[in-house]
């Protein structure tokens, strides 16, 4: 099972965190940028090419420290397909370095078309006799909101290649709660959506109990957090929103069970622009995230238990 292999990493690590690679320019040292600038100049290629260094560096300063990464498809997508040979060439990169790798791609769609999101990102597609791997993340982010259509080509794909997904149920950003918390015969959408969770990954249980079927639950709302860890016995959580968007480490403690697992907390902007916050030298960059990594990692089991 796929989050069987997250867990177990995380167990041996003693850290339930994931790096958000969400990678803007400007978060990229002005040294590496002029290294690929001088060659093709102010190009999207340019800027593809410091990215994917950028966080290959990262990724050799906290492989040995953090069991996963979370590429944001966005932040590749908008350098167009530079960016997209970015994303495949970090994903494969931290998969060598024995990360596991998680794609927010929050992508939602029925039919054909999700059978086709679902092989690009989490399996494999055939050209001629050959079947080829796109992408070959180990999990993916994905939007329930148009019911099990969309999500039952997935459920396929994390049986027959080990992969599994992370449906968005309760988000981090502010205004969430315009639907998510709206009422249905007296029961919260969020909720809803996190007993469809634990429904579709039923058949699809771990040596850890939780299925191939997480949930996206943010940090901002540490009540919803403890509500739904009680409720989903059997759904791993992916917690974003913690540091930068107001989250702390006592109210994400309530994502976790009784041995300290079924959770797994992101920082992104922390840890890339580390080496800002901290003032340090830009050619300090990898030290310093991996610095701040280690903060994040001694904040959370300070109020967390791994066993």
């Amino acid at each position: 099972m796929s989050f069987d292999r997250l867990i177990t990493k995380i167990r041996e690590m003693k850290n339930p965190t994931v790096v958000g690679l969400d990678p803007k320019l400007a978060y990229v040292p002005s040294y590496i940028q002029k290294t690929y600038m001088d060659v093709d100049g102010e190009s999207l290629k340019a800027a593809s090419r410091a990215i994917f260094r950028f966080n290959q560096e990262i990724i050799d300063a906290i492989c040995d420290i953090v069991p996963a990464i979370k590429p944001q498809a966005a932040y590749y997508e908008m350098y167009g397909h530079h960016g997209i040979k970015t994303l495949e060439r970090t994903i494969r990169y931290a998969k060598l370095k024995g990360m596991f790798v998680i794609t927010d791609g929050k992508r939602n769609d029925i039919g054909a078309t999700m059978e086709a999101y679902t092989a690009a990102h989490l399996g494999t597609t055939m050209v001629g006799e050959n079947e080829c791997t796109p992408f070959g993340a180990d999990a993916l982010t994905v939007n329930g909101y148009l019911g099990s259509d969309g999500i039952n080509p997935l459920l396929r794909t994390c049986k027959e290649h080990d992969k599994g997904i992370f449906v968005l149920v309760k988000t981090s950003n502010p205004s969430s709660g315009e639907l998510q918390d709206r009422l249905i015969d007296g029961v919260p959408v969020y909720a809803i959506m996190g007993d469809m969770c634990e429904a579709w990954g039923r058949e699809q249980i771990g040596q850890y109990g939780y299925s191939s079927v997480g949930a996206v639950v943010g940090a901002t709302y540490p009540e919803q957090l403890r509500e739904l860890r009680a409720r989903l016995p059997h759904t791993m959580f992916l917690v974003p929103g913690y540091g930068a968007q107001g989250g702390g480490a006592a109210g994400v403690a309530g994502a976790f069970d009784a041995n300290g697992l079924g959770a797994i907390v992101n920082s992104s902007r922390a840890i890339m622009c580390a080496y800002q916050k901290e003032g340090c030298d830009e050619h300090e960059f990898a030290q310093a995230a991996r610095r701040e990594a280690i903060r994040m990692r001694e904040d959370l089991t300070s109020y967390i238990d791994i066993k």
